[in-house]
């Protein structure tokens, strides 16, 4: 059987949040880029799915967020957020461009992305594994090799390789990248999807050592969840004699209103999530290769902020890359850039990521999440304020 041999400029390994972001922003700049993922769309991820503002603002540069709200997603409007038995209801207000937040299904969003890719110029392969990362005799990366659905051998070359395949990233494996950061490990994250009732808008309900609530999504369902402690998720589970309903006891306990009020509806899917979420950064950027998303960092799920940070970190790829790539400036310099200015923007939503799945008591609790409010607020103004990259070509589509 033949190999598939082809030469890009770069190959982003990974077509979800951060990759295929990636992959549009370099394809609207003019680059030749190849996406590939192993998933064949659309495909559901493990994921709660809900964007803060900065995600919705990069959706909204790219000038995707119409075709997000066109596939069924709501516009949410309102987050309400409860503790100590008080409830407060707030309007998402117009900041940076934004006056809603919205939490796609992952099928759609990152299908909807692909696409997007797609038709801005980005080679999109869908169903191909990658085995691993071609390294020249001085170390550097080359290109990759792996195969595709029906068997057949590939290899790809490129002047410069992206991982943006996940938590579990074999790329950056393959390059060694080495894991500079790790932080407290011990949260566990539980969702599932129910329909069947009227979803307000985003609703987050803190008790002691949890974090429940709800996200409005496609079709009338919310996901709802609950964070915990890995200890008690586990506990909970050894208690119960399915995982279904360890995971209600668990939200029964830290949103037992929210919890009566789904008993009148009705649960549309299995309960999943993760039990032990690591807090982790890796060495970013290396020769001729780098990463973004998961796989350059990961965060506790109890702040929802891993795709909002995805979207923001391939907008700096995209524009070190296509720095390098123009020879505007030097590879070492743009790349070391690129992860200057992440190391910069994830910093703080990070710390208190980090300092809330250690689960203080509530009135701490709430403080972070104020804190956390402003970080986000303050990360979008960032964003606003830098150019979009390949704005030139989005404003001809």
């Amino acid at each position: 059987m033949p190999i598939y041999r082809h030469r890009h400029d770069v190959v982003v390994v990974g077509a979800r949040a951060a990759g295929a972001a990636v992959g549009l922003l370099l394809a609207r700049l003019g680059h030749d880029v190849v996406v590939v993922d192993r998933a064949v769309f659309p495909a559901d991820t493990l994921s709660t799915h809900q964007l803060a503002r900065t995600g919705v603002l990069a959706l909204h540069r790219w000038g995707l967020l119409p075709d997000v709200l066109a596939t069924g997603a709501p516009a949410i409007r309102q987050v309400t957020f409860t503790a100590a038995a008080e409830s407060v209801t707030r309007s998402v207000k117009d900041k940076a461009g934004v006056d809603l937040l919205v939490a796609p299904r992952r099928y759609i969003l990152d299908s909807l992305l692909a696409d997007a890719a797609a038709a801005a110029g980005a080679h999109v392969r869908l169903g191909v594994n990658i085995d691993g990362v071609r390294l020249d005799t001085s170390g550097r990366a080359v290109g990759v090799y792996g195969h595709d659905r029906t068997g057949a051998a590939l290899e790809i070359d490129a002047r410069f390789v992206i991982g943006a395949d996940g938590l579990g990233s074999r790329l950056a494996r393959s390059v060694g990248a080495r894991l500079v950061e790790r932080r407290h490990h011990a949260g566990a994250a539980q969702y599932a999807y129910f329909d069947g009732l009227p979803w307000t808008g985003i609703e987050l309900v803190a008790a002691d050592r949890a974090l429940a609530g709800v996200f409005p999504t496609h079709d009338g369902q919310a996901c709802v969840w609950v964070c915990t402690p890995t200890t008690e998720a586990r506990a909970s589970r050894r208690r119960s004699s399915a995982h279904a309903d360890a995971y209600t006891a668990l939200l029964s306990r830290a949103a037992p209103e929210l919890a009566v009020r789904l008993r009148d509806g009705r649960r549309t899917s299995p309960v999943t999530g993760m039990l032990r979420m690591p807090n982790m950064v890796r060495q970013t950027y290396g020769p001729g290769w780098a990463l973004v998303g998961d796989a350059a960092v990961h965060r506790d799920a109890v702040t929802g902020y891993g795709m909002s940070d995805a979207y923001r970190d391939a907008e700096l790829l995209a524009a070190a890359l296509h720095d390098a790539l123009s020879e505007d400036l030097d590879e070492q310099v743009a790349l070391a850039g690129y992860q200057a200015e992440r190391d910069l923007a994830f910093r703080d939503v990070f710390e208190l990521t980090c300092a809330l799945a250690t689960y203080p008591p509530v009135p701490e609790f709430v403080e972070m999440q104020k804190q956390l409010g402003r970080a986000i607020d303050a990360q979008s103004a960032d964003m606003a304020a830098r150019p979009v990259p390949g704005e030139r070509k989005l404003a001809r589509i």
